[in-house]
């Protein structure tokens, strides 16, 4: 993508920590310090916190607290609807911070790797060339943009005061270390 530096990643370690590695939000919401990220929202139920390896500027992913696999059958009607407004209301801070062309919607992992359900939120900047948009700009394959920890911090920051104004001053962003909100077990 024109203006910003990509570098490579080792997609072996990835796949690695992917598969036999604990479940990555699990740990996140558990505290674990291999697993820290720069969290932008926090409820009870749910979580959404920047991609450690974002391949747009403030890529951020969005899940439930809860262990569960499957984003389809393993919610009922109300939860599910209930994730969709954080990923929207987080969807929108982004959009407010970083004033993307588009933003991308999806969840992905499997059984195999990845199986707590999440949710990516993925704003493509503007002038990017089409044929590096869409799915060229979400895989990793094409390298990962690298950001300072006070740079991520301060993006976090920027992003948790549009989701406070956008959800009217709630307990999303009361900063705590990066972290935000209430910190609860996450059962398998």
């Amino acid at each position: 993508m024109a203006g910003y530096r990509r570098e490579p990643v080792d997609l072996g370690v990835y796949e690695s920590r992917a598969r036999r590695g604990p479940c990555f939000v699990c740990a996140i919401v558990a505290g674990k310090p291999d697993y820290r990220h720069e969290v932008v929202y926090e409820d009870e139920h749910h979580i959404a916190f920047l991609d450690r390896w974002p391949t747009v500027p403030a890529k951020a992913l969005v899940a439930p607290k809860a262990h569960v696999e499957q984003v389809v059958r393993d919610l009922d009607d109300a939860e599910f609807h209930r994730l969709m407004g954080v990923v929207r209301l987080v969807a929108l801070a982004v959009e407010d911070v970083v004033a993307p062309e588009r933003t991308y919607l999806l969840s992905l992992g499997s059984q195999q790797g990845n199986a707590h359900i999440h949710w990516h939120v993925a704003g493509l900047p503007p002038d990017v060339p089409y044929n590096e948009q869409q799915f060229y700009a979400l895989m990793a394959e094409h390298g990962v943009l690298r950001q300072t920890a006070p740079d991520e911090q301060r993006l976090g920051r920027l992003i948790r005061q549009a989701v406070l104004a956008r959800a009217g001053g709630g307990r999303a962003g009361a900063s705590r270390g990066g972290q935000t909100g209430l910190h609860g077990e996450c059962g398998s």
